[in-house]
């Protein structure tokens, strides 16, 4: 399948934020969850380095990339009726070829929470290796998350 990336737009930030909507645990998601996020995610001003992936003229998902050391870590999103469907794996992967062509990197880092088996193994099966569990506020209580790497 071929992916394009375009900086995201103000309206693609807005269908992202209200509209996308994540079953069961996996609402966690949702941008509207952390009032901290949704306003860093629709702020055009603070919403750095976000990019909408698009599919046949729709928006499939979304990544950001932000330069710490010599990592880029990444953040992603996919629409919520493509999850759980075995779209991750290749998902990823196009956003990780389109950082290493854009920011000349092929280290990556990432965090996932804990609970989200599905996610950590499409990382797994990418290549990530996990590095360390940490406590993070969000959502109006505390998670453990995983960081996550992969030294291309």
């Amino acid at each position: 399948m071929t992916y394009e990336f375009q900086e995201m737009t103000q309206d693609q930030a807005d269908e992202i934020a209200f509209n996308w909507h994540y079953d069961g645990d996996y609402s966690f998601y949702d941008m509207e969850a952390d009032e901290e996020d949704l306003n860093e995610f629709i702020n055009p001003y603070e919403r750095k380095n976000y990019y909408a992936v698009i599919q046949n003229d729709d928006l499939i998902g979304f990544f950001s990339f932000n330069k710490q050391g010599e990592f880029i870590d990444i953040g992603l999103g996919m629409r919520p009726d493509l999850t759980g469907s075995g779209n991750g794996l290749e998902f990823l992967q196009a956003g990780m070829d389109f950082a290493k062509s854009t920011f000349n990197s092929s280290k990556f880092s990432l965090s996932v929470a804990t609970f989200n088996q599905r996610a950590i193994k499409v990382y797994e099966k990418t290549g990530f290796k996990q590095v360390n569990t940490f406590m993070q506020e969000t959502n109006g209580s505390t998670y453990e998350f995983v960081r996550m790497e992969l030294n291309g």
